[in-house]
């Protein structure tokens, strides 16, 4: 198997049919195998129904039906768990992504990278100011933070080596952190423009309501892969530079009291370097707590934030 394409579904009734359409159309004439994995999202409408229906027409399809509506990070997750694919291929199912820029995304990375990251174009061009200048902020804020330089992290399309997944676990909206994920543990990281098309039918999922969320989730993913294996050297030097600071403060009052210039109860510098010193020693004890919990999370077994109601198609 060379390719997996991953949809999750929620809500999408009357583009699925259209999207199976142009995926047949679009990968027909390649010498390779592919699944295509439908992850229906706990959809209120008829979206389920729909992927059955192209499901039993194409020996490619195969299909995930969740029993409540997960989020679209969940619905990836269960895809790349149950995909046979080396390459990994999620993409929107709202008709946004062109099926026809898969395959370029695979040339591209088979020129020597690991993930090959879609660049949506000539999106918003109507709304500058409410969303086009949010989401550039928003990716660079990203790319600073994660040291992995992408125009759109937004953009579901994009092409994964599997390997370069397979330890991974989803969480939240981090699924669009992905590429820093990969480029973390070592792996080549490209961007190439893609199709961005109008949405035809149903509404969009996505908003700047969700960017609370995410500035959460990109504040954790960065935490969790910079000292998921030693929390105590955060937390511990985040303690340690707190206690120096109280040190400073004492020593500050100390020096008022010598000189004759104030007395300790009339400037609040030895009660602000007890304060420091308190939060110095919480956080030392928050680093300790935080190396046991890390040391609970890698030895116990492995659980999903999805369960899945029914298959099709899979062995």
């Amino acid at each position: 198997m060379r390719l997996s394409i991953i949809i999750p579904v929620y809500n999408e009734e009357k583009n699925v049919s259209l999207l199976a359409q142009e995926l047949v159309a679009a990968l027909k004439d390649q010498d390779f195998d592919y699944e295509v994995i439908w992850v229906n999202d706990g959809s209120r409408d008829g979206s389920w129904e729909e992927i059955k229906k192209v499901t039993a027409k194409h020996r490619h399809f195969k299909a995930l039906n969740f029993h409540k509506n997960c989020g679209q990070t969940a619905a990836i997750a269960a895809g790349i768990a149950q995909a046979s694919g080396d390459l990994l291929v999620p993409m929107d199912a709202d008709l946004q992504n062109d099926p026809q820029d898969i395959l370029k995304l695979v040339a591209k990375l088979d020129e020597g990278f690991d993930v090959v990251s879609g660049w949506r174009q000539g999106r918003w061009s109507d709304k500058a100011l409410t969303r086009k200048l949010p989401s550039y902020l928003a990716n660079k804020l990203i790319s600073r933070v994660t040291g992995v330089a992408l125009n759109d992290y937004g953009c579901t399309l994009k092409v994964y080596r599997r390997e370069f997944l397979e330890n991974v676990k989803l969480y939240g909206e981090m699924h669009r952190f992905i590429p820093a994920y990969a480029a973390w543990q070592g792996g080549r990281v490209a961007e190439m423009p893609v199709n961005s098309r109008p949405r035809k039918f149903g509404q969009a999922k996505y908003g700047l309501s969700r960017t609370p969320r995410v500035l959460l989730d990109l504040l954790f993913v960065k935490f969790f892969f910079k000292f998921q294996d030693r929390p105590i050297h955060f937390f511990g030097g985040a303690g340690v530079i707190t206690i120096l600071l109280s040190v400073i403060l004492f020593g500050w009052a100390v020096f008022y009291k010598v000189a004759g210039l104030k007395d300790f109860v009339s400037t609040p510098l030895p009660t602000l370097g007890a304060l420091f010193f308190i939060v110095g020693i919480n956080f030392i004890l928050m680093g300790v707590l935080a190396e046991l919990f890390i040391r609970a999370y890698f030895e116990s077994r492995d659980r999903s934030v999805f369960t899945i109601k029914e298959k099709i198609n899979f062995d």
